[in-house]
């Protein structure tokens, strides 16, 4: 992350931007061990955007699934507290598929 962001000139997103990407990896493998994920980090109208698409199961009721979201994003204090020093912005969505998945993301400013 760091190599990519500095090659692009976004150096001073680079410490943070790395933090907000180990952070989503480790929610996504806490919740939903040994399952594929796909991480995308993309510059787009001036803001670094990171998502991650993980394979968490769809939950059997809505309050399954919120618990579950409430859960999850009380993990991400650090990735919040990061995110917010660059006036940032993170979150945890369900992926739209039919076997579930959830899609986490934050994104920097510069």
């Amino acid at each position: 992350m760091r190599t990519l962001l500095t090659r692009h000139g976004l150096t001073e997103l680079a410490e943070t931007a790395a933090l907000a990407a180990s952070e989503l990896v480790a929610g996504a493998y806490r919740f939903t061990p040994d399952r594929e994920m796909m991480l995308r980090v993309r510059w787009h109208f001036d803001a670094l955007r990171i998502v991650l698409y993980d394979q968490h199961p769809a939950h059997p009721t809505p309050q399954a699934a919120e618990k579950c979201r409430d859960r999850r994003s009380r993990s991400m204090w650090l990735l919040a507290a990061a995110v917010d020093e660059h006036g940032g912005d993170w979150g945890l969505t369900p992926a739209l598929t039919l076997d579930g998945g959830t899609k986490s993301w934050a994104l920097l400013h510069r």
